[in-house]
């Protein structure tokens, strides 16, 4: 198959070639690949992408994926929408 159509950041369109070759690059950690791909950064917040990006991290460094869940990878639940009007009655009060 090839990687440059298999979707690995549905929300950022990522594929698994720009992971693997940000990964090649130097971008070795879930931070590093989010910060420099955006990854996880979509509405989904990484719920979708994240175990597969750190399965592939995974496999090309050959640590266990236990060695690549860290407490300073920091997962943020996504804002919610509110309508105009919630905002509109907060202003004139």
């Amino acid at each position: 198959m090839d990687d440059n159509k298999v979707i690995i950041c549905r929300c950022e369109d990522i594929t698994l070639h720009d992971v693997r070759g940000a990964i090649e690059d130097g971008y070795d950690s879930w931070d590093k690949l989010k910060r420099y791909l955006r990854i996880g950064m979509g509405p989904c917040g990484g719920k979708t992408c994240r175990l597969l990006v750190l399965r592939e991290l995974s496999a090309i460094k050959g640590k266990p994926l236990s060695a690549l869940y860290l407490r300073e990878n920091v997962i943020r639940p996504p804002l919610r929408s509110i309508p105009f009007k919630a905002l509109e009655k907060e202003a004139h009060l």
